[in-house]
């Protein structure tokens, strides 16, 4: 997710950072990606205040919740349990549950939840869909299809 939104935000003329963290957390954990994407010079990668947060676990959540000062995207599936101040920053987006029922698999929660982020984001959407079939080598329909589904989520706005 987090390459397929640098690579669109690059394409679009902004300047952009990735650090990745993988580690023996990847098996029941988070795989943490953070973004910097900004229109002038990025001098350092680390997110310290994110626009956004997206959140596919638990501990991803507990931990990261006090990086972000804008909106926070949670799957239910995954994340049982939110903070509740500040509720018009959580957004709800069940992507491992439609994911599921729509696709049958849960490997395209992902893209039902850049779909989710893509709008809340106000992001362009056209632009998300080219960097997500440049990014993704296989399943081109399902995930185009998948993206589709989350960014016309009903219960979505635009930040």
């Amino acid at each position: 997710m987090g390459q397929i939104l640098g690579l669109c935000a690059i394409k679009q003329g902004h300047r952009v950072t990735m650090l990745k963290s993988h580690g023996t957390e990847t098996r029941g954990g988070y795989v943490r990606a953070q973004l910097v994407i900004s229109p002038r010079y990025v001098d350092s990668p680390v997110v310290e205040n994110a626009d956004v947060f997206v959140a596919f676990s638990a501990p991803a959540y507990r931990k990261f919740f006090d990086l972000c000062r804008g909106k926070i995207l949670y799957d239910p599936e995954m994340v049982e349990e939110v903070r509740s101040e500040a509720p018009e920053r959580h957004v709800a987006v069940a992507a491992t549950q439609i994911s599921k029922e729509r696709f049958n698999n849960v490997l395209f929660a992902n893209m039902v939840m850049l779909g989710a982020l893509t709008r809340v984001a106000a992001l362009d959407y056209e632009a998300m869909r080219k960097a997500m079939v440049e990014v993704i080598p296989r399943f081109h329909e399902q995930n185009l299809s998948a993206l589709e589904v989350g960014y016309q989520l009903p219960v979505l706005s635009a930040a």
